[in-house]
């Protein structure tokens, strides 16, 4: 594969993973000062400025993981990989939606161990391609498993 395709197809994983992002952020940020604000959150919530750099990093690491299972295999070789990485991407962006656009964190509640098992199973199926890409998406599942126990502890709160 030439090093111009190669790059290509990083850039347009970049660009999927940060458009999953700018998504969520732009769904989120209306609702940081108004709704979230007003929620009831426990004494370990992370403060707000943490969000960014942390999403920022995870989603270069998604990026970089998939991009390495392409690499590998190309589109069709890795189809359920890269499928499985698809759909962890819609749910990442589908819990943002249902969390903050829609103001139900019970929803998000189950739709997070839906994202949490979509990753996994992405990690599963990118380890069998690459070590590295496996472990790139580790951080990721370990965000997610804090983000659905502070998911469920807002909705305990705030019902």
């Amino acid at each position: 594969m030439s090093p111009g395709r190669q790059t290509v197809g990083l850039g347009v994983l970049i660009v999927c993973c940060f458009g999953a992002g700018l998504l969520g952020n732009w769904v989120t940020m209306p609702e940081i000062p108004t709704w979230y604000a007003e929620l009831a959150k426990p004494a370990w919530n992370p403060p707000a400025w943490i969000f960014a750099p942390v999403w920022t990093l995870l989603y270069l690491m998604m990026a970089i993981a998939a991009w390495l299972v392409w690499r590998s295999a190309g589109w069709r070789a890795a189809r359920l990989p890269l499928g499985l990485f698809a759909l962890q991407l819609v749910l990442n962006s589908l819990w943002t939606i249902l969390f903050f656009g829609l103001q139900r964190p019970d929803w998000a509640a189950v739709e997070i161990v839906l994202l949490g098992l979509a990753i996994f199973l992405t990690l599963i199926a990118f380890l069998r391609r690459s070590a590295l890409a496996g472990l790139l998406l580790l951080p990721y599942l370990a965000w997610v498993g804090f983000a659905s126990v502070l998911n469920w502890t807002l909705w305990q709160m705030n019902s």
